[in-house]
């Protein structure tokens, strides 16, 4: 992934130089499952999220470790490891296999069931892809219309190829310096913030695109339809 192209600014680097063929960990949690892009490989390492064991067994896979309080569970875990939290807690089971994660040395994340079910698990999934951003690590949140995203300082790049929605979203305050460049609403350094969604509903148009922010959090969501590169 290379810098910004602004004339006459050095001021980018990427805080997420996640390569290509770079281990991944897959987490799964215990909402609505979408089998979208879904392909672990020799290395990556599968965690299951409490309730997220289910979807799993459903699809004759056990994950290598299992997190959670288990609150929500009919039986007793299954998978290679089990980690078990306390039920009184300030991380959420996502958030606890997110660090679990973090510690074993990946920065390239899936979270599947992530979305769907209870809102609040939701928005604190989200609110999840901004801690990785800012450890560094790259998480895409994977729902059944929508990959997800969070970017800090840096930029995402999609193929011509990709057709249908964006949107973008501030997060914690003000993004400043934003790009839309080769979609249907074009922005060339505008300030987005928290409170007022302007950066809803744009459009892929065939071209190459790009989605950057100078300083600040990007939410980035776009449709399966759409190809992210290096993602």
């Amino acid at each position: 992934m290379r810098g910004l192209d602004f004339p006459g600014r050095g001021w980018y680097h990427s805080r997420v130089e996640v390569r290509r063929m770079q281990r991944r960990c897959w987490i799964v949690g215990a909402g609505d499952w979408c089998a979208q892009g879904w392909a672990p490989r020799g290395g990556d390492l599968v965690i299951a999220a409490d309730g997220g064991q289910a979807p799993l067994l459903q699809i004759h896979t056990l994950p290598d470790v299992v997190v959670g309080d288990f609150d929500s569970l009919r039986e007793a875990p299954h998978g290679g490891e089990i980690v078990r939290l306390p039920a009184e807690k300030d991380d959420t089971d996502m958030v606890a296999a997110l660090r679990l994660g973090l510690e074993r040395g990946y920065r390239d994340f899936r979270l599947y069931g992530a979305a769907g079910g209870r809102i609040d698990h939701t928005i604190a999934n989200l609110q999840a892809l901004n801690f990785l951003a800012r450890q560094g690590a790259r998480g895409v949140l994977v729902e059944r219309r929508y990959n997800l995203m969070s970017i800090v300082n840096g930029e995402v790049r999609f193929r011509a190829e990709s057709a249908g929605m964006l949107s973008v979203f501030a997060q914690c305050g003000e993004a400043r310096g934003v790009y839309l460049e080769g979609l249907k609403y074009e922005q060339h350094g505008f300030t987005l913030r928290d409170d007022y969604p302007m950066g809803v509903s744009n459009e892929f148009t065939g071209a190459p695109a790009r989605v950057a922010v100078r300083e600040g959090t990007l939410l980035v969501a776009w449709a399966h339809t759409a190809f992210a590169e290096g993602i």
